[in-house]
């Protein structure tokens, strides 16, 4: 079993982050998803070895990737921070990417609204945001023998 804590859009929002320490440290691995990646930079100070950090449309300091791909028990993940594939107005083009990737599983932020959505196969998970001026949320993911369970958790 892996499990993953994802987050997104933190927009400098460190005390978010921080509140968030006890959940980083007994997870296998943690995800920002952009805006801002030197938050993703922040927290790859402190769990170097687990921290995997996505470039958003806000990050002018580039400190992860614009995509990437990763498997765990057998399930490919599609990661990016979503504003290059719309997300703001349709799923479809995120889910053909990831599924062009061999990924059942994309995660994606920018909308700073939590969701979970499956199109063509593809499950799509949006953790929401940790920004200072909405609900904060992020995603709990677990993968276990190629199945996925995802949770929003709510701050």
């Amino acid at each position: 079993m892996k499990t993953f804590v994802v987050v997104s859009d933190s927009h400098r929002n460190r005390a978010a982050l921080d509140r968030l320490d006890g959940v980083f440290a007994e997870c296998d691995c943690i995800v920002h998803l952009g805006d801002l990646s030197s938050d993703g930079g922040y927290i790859r100070g402190k769990y170097p070895d687990k921290t995997i950090v996505i470039n958003g449309n806000c990050d002018i300091d580039k400190l992860g990737d614009d995509e990437r791909v990763t498997e765990a028990e057998g399930v490919k993940i599609f990661m990016c921070h979503g504003h290059a594939y719309g997300v703001k107005y349709t799923l479809s083009r995120l889910a053909e990417e990831a599924k062009a990737n061999g990924c059942s599983v994309a995660l994606y932020g920018h909308t700073h609204c939590p969701r979970t959505d499956e199109i063509d196969g593809v499950k799509l998970i949006n953790p929401g945001n940790l920004s200072r001026y909405s609900q904060n949320s992020y995603c709990y993911l677990t993968v276990h023998e190629g199945k996925i369970v995802e949770k929003i958790v709510n701050l």
